[in-house]
């Protein structure tokens, strides 16, 4: 059943309502997250991804056995087949891995079959690797395409519960991960109290920064049996964000990365794209190690577009600690507006890969397709911080220091009428124009864009800076991060914060910090469906999964709309 609310009305009369308030409870499905991983030498599984309609990338690991050796180089052989049992070997072939790629093993298939399953597995010896399954790109006239979309998954903080009911779903094309794949901190840093209480500590226990460090890290995480198991399932496409190298990174350095007692940033980049790209089923791009963006053509249906938004051009972010002290007069703060905020040689994108957005829409409105899937790290919606000083106390903040160190500016400089997010695209509103005004000339766009790195639910229209609607976000919230808009924030005031955001901006249709969680996206010619399904425990193994939230797309104008001018369709209730 689907419950259609307007939420500004709601909202602007004071109402905040769950789910008992206009819907019956959304319906809970009981499952136990699988417990044991792969053993032995090929004890970090299996993982595909990067898929093309004739190609794929096929990937694992090899160890030793306790107390033995494995040569170098080691030759691993790989399979193919067209079932599970391998009762119809397709192809076979030998791969050679050892410490230079510290042990992993990635594979092309070529020569595959468009909108094809296949199975895969690795042997080395008499040892045989877990199978994995994995799809092709499709060709020609497609119905429908389906993908899980996920986002920040940090070891410490909980379970891998909502990897494991992604590997439940069967219908899946890909499994879209919008990054912060690994998280880089110490047992001693953010996440580390959680994971001293749930026995999930990091390691190495230091924050990583070689890459011998990166290395373990990925593997910890590959490790994981959530992990394995989505990743045995199913083809990923993923994206980077900030933490596979170091919290809020731009292309000369990270919020995160002290040169004076962590050395030269330009080294732990290099170290950590090696380790991200020896760990991860992707193709390596020949122009640079950072130039990570890349397209997926599903049919006449659809092109995803993977961008990259951190290590390439991204301009250094604002800070607020370091903006506030000089925005003492109204003039003040429109004159930061007006030319440092809007400084037209701010960069997210660079020209390199603005080019090659600019020729990957154009060639899908050649072809037909009616939708743009933009994967994407950060929120692109614009999202004005709503004054929190009258609701917050000294102790609140006090608190709130002890999590993030901006905190304080940042709650003082909620009354200026500034970004909630000055490292989303709202940091860099020029570069935001100039990618709409790209997709606005390459044609018909129907552009939606999946968002991750807030560990917070989105449903936001996507406008430019006079009005016009360039397309629709869907953000997802993350596997364990915790959200600033949960309840437990600001001192219990999470929820109060949330429903604020979401009055005082038009363009957030939804906002809610409640549920890890992943989104059900299904695209077919002339409308989507996207399903926030959740669950509601990270904390241990055993979880009930459920759908918080749906919404229906369709176009408008060659824009894409949410389906329901006033104030969306909510399916389980109106949840916060």
């Amino acid at each position: 059943m689907t419950n259609t609310i307007t939420r500004r009305g709601a909202l602007l009369s004071g109402l905040a309502v769950g789910a008992s308030s206009c819907a019956s409870a959304p319906k809970m499905t009981p499952y136990t997250a699988v417990s044991e991983g792969a053993e032995g030498i090929f004890a970090y599984g299996v993982a595909s991804g990067d898929p093309g309609p004739d190609s794929v990338i096929i990937w694992t690991h090899v160890s030793p056995p306790v107390g033995a050796r494995i040569a170098a180089p080691a030759q691993i052989v790989w399979e193919t087949a067209s079932d599970e049992a391998f009762t119809t070997l397709l192809a076979k072939g030998e791969a050679e891995t050892g410490p230079s790629r510290g042990w992993t093993v990635k594979v092309l298939l070529q020569g595959l079959q468009p909108g094809s399953t296949y199975y895969y597995r690795f042997r080395y010896g008499d040892a045989y690797s877990r199978v994995g399954r994995t799809r092709t790109l499709p060709a020609g006239a497609v119905e429908a395409a389906r993908f899980a979309v996920v986002s920040c998954s940090n070891y410490p903080f909980g379970f891998f519960n909502v990897y494991d009911l992604i590997s439940r779903e069967d219908d899946l094309d890909a499994v879209i991960h919008l990054g912060d794949y690994i998280y880089e901190y110490s047992t001693d840093g953010y996440g580390g109290e959680a994971g001293a209480a749930l026995g999930r500590n990091h390691q190495p226990a230091h924050e990583i920064i070689t890459l011998a460090d990166y290395r373990q890290r990925h593997a910890q995480y590959k490790q994981d049996p959530s992990s394995q198991a989505m990743h045995a399932r199913h083809p990923i496409i993923p994206i980077w964000d900030d933490h596979e190298t170091s919290n809020n990174s731009w292309k000369d350095g990270a919020e995160n990365h002290e040169p004076e007692t962590e050395g030269d940033w330009n080294a732990r980049r290099r170290a950590a794209l090696q380790a991200y790209y020896e760990w991860m089923p992707v193709r390596e791009p020949e122009m640079a190690p950072e130039a990570f963006f890349r397209s997926f053509s599903y049919g006449d249906l659809l092109t995803i577009a993977a961008i990259e938004t951190r290590l390439m051009s991204r301009a250094r972010q604002f800070e607020y600690s370091e903006i506030i002290p000089a925005l003492k007069t109204p003039e003040d703060i429109e004159r930061f507006k007006r030319d440092i905020l809007w400084d037209q040689t701010r960069e997210m994108l660079g020209d390199a890969q603005m080019d090659y957005l600019d020729r990957t829409f154009r060639n899908a409105g050649a072809g037909g397709q009616p939708w743009r899937l933009i994967a994407n790290q950060i929120i692109m919606a614009k999202v004005t911080a709503p004054d929190l000083n009258p609701h917050v106390t000294e102790d609140d903040i006090v608190a709130l220091e002890q999590q993030w160190n901006q905190a304080r500016a940042f709650i003082k400089s909620s009354a200026l009428g500034l970004p909630t997010n000055l490292d989303a695209w709202d940091g860099y509103p020029a570069a935001r124009e100039r990618f709409y005004d790209l997709a606005r000339n390459a044609g018909d766009s129907g552009m939606i864009v999946v968002t991750g790195d807030t560990h917070t639910w989105w449903a936001n229209d996507l406008k430019d800076r006079n009005g016009a609607q360039m397309g629709v976000e869907l953000g997802t919230h993350s596997v364990t991060s915790p959200s600033p808009y949960r309840k437990e924030f600001l001192g219990g005031k999470g929820a109060e914060y949330a429903l604020l955001t979401n009055r005082d901006n038009e363009d957030v249709r939804y906002l809610s910090g409640e549920n890890h969680g992943f989104i059900h996206l299904t695209l077919t010619r002339d409308a989507a469906r996207a399903e926030f399904r959740a669950v509601d425990s990270i904390e241990t193994g055993a979880y009930n999964g459920f759908t918080k939230a749906a919404f229906e797309i369709a176009k408008k104008d060659g824009a894409a709309v949410f389906s329901d001018a006033d104030g969306l369709g909510f399916k389980e209730g109106f949840l916060f």
